[in-house]
């Protein structure tokens, strides 16, 4: 199939494109890498009126850096990051989820903004964000404002954007020297999505301990206290020793029922505790 017809706007400035948006009335799709949006339009499953197309806007491709976070314009693309091209000091995960996200040719295109307000419950952004504890900076009619990721991302294909708006970077806050961290997803094949997600991220010298629990078919289970998923008196020495029965609680109430799904949620996430490693 072919998309239904369209107007294809190109916006020059952050202003301009939510001034498209709020003049299209609901009608109009924000297009980027079009990696999800394009075979959408292809299989008519969105018909908009007009497209506007931000890959022009200089705000959107920035890249700010202080001690604290990197702040990502929402045009940077999967293979920028992968390839180095943005600062990774204190964020050695970053490139590390890049690599292994989709393949190349689509990390040639995506963009870590367009991954996120697709919110496609198994995508890699979606959950590596949340476990970093990244902020979205939004833009709209009303002015800006800010959302933690998990926040933003309100549902499976849903987000907390509100008419005209549009996401014009995340803020990602760096790690400590002595923070640590794990990323593990179950794939039927290398580069397709994940069909089960676990991270954790773990950081005493900036008070953070996250779990996430990801691919879930709705919003990622974020765990602000990763206490709540180990043994007591877990980590140990040795190891993380992951409590399964609140693995288990947590997918009863994120509604995975089925047996051997959730027994894959509980060796991914176990597997990304093993990564982590000590503290």
């Amino acid at each position: 199939m072919k998309p239904a017809a369209f107007d294809f706007v190109r916006a020059g400035s952050v202003a301009e494109a939510t001034r498209l948006l709020v003049e299209a009335d609901g009608a109009a799709k924000v297009v980027a890498g079009a990696q999800s949006l394009g075979p959408m339009l292809n299989l008519r499953l969105v018909q908009p009126r007009v497209l506007v197309d931000i890959t022009g806007i200089p705000a959107l491709t920035r890249v700010e850096e202080d001690d604290e976070a990197v702040t990502l314009g929402a045009c940077i693309t999967t293979g920028n990051i992968e390839d180095g091209r943005v600062p990774n000091r204190g964020l050695p995960m970053l490139p590390a989820v890049a690599m292994r996200t989709a393949f190349r040719a689509v990390r040639n295109r995506g963009t870590i903004g367009g991954s996120v307000c697709h919110a496609d419950p198994a995508a890699d952004w979606v959950s590596a964000l949340c476990t970093l504890g990244a902020q979205c900076l939004i833009a709209g009619p009303a002015g800006s404002r800010r959302l933690p990721i998990e926040q933003f991302i309100s549902g499976a294909f849903e987000t907390a954007l509100r008419p005209g708006e549009l996401l014009e970077a995340i803020r990602i806050p760096r790690l400590s020297p002595g923070g640590r961290w794990g990323y593990n997803k179950l794939c039927r094949r290398t580069g397709e999505f994940a069909m089960a997600i676990g991270a954790v991220l773990s950081d005493p010298a900036r008070a953070r301990f996250r779990v996430v629990i990801g691919a879930t078919g709705g919003k990622p289970v974020v765990v602000d206290d990763a206490r709540a998923v180990l043994k007591e008196g877990s980590p140990t020495r040795e190891a993380f020793a992951l409590d399964e029965a609140a693995v288990l609680r947590l997918l009863d109430q994120a509604g995975i029922a089925d047996r051997v799904t959730r027994r894959q949620y509980v060796v991914v996430l176990q597997r990304a505790f093993d990564q982590a490693g000590v503290p």
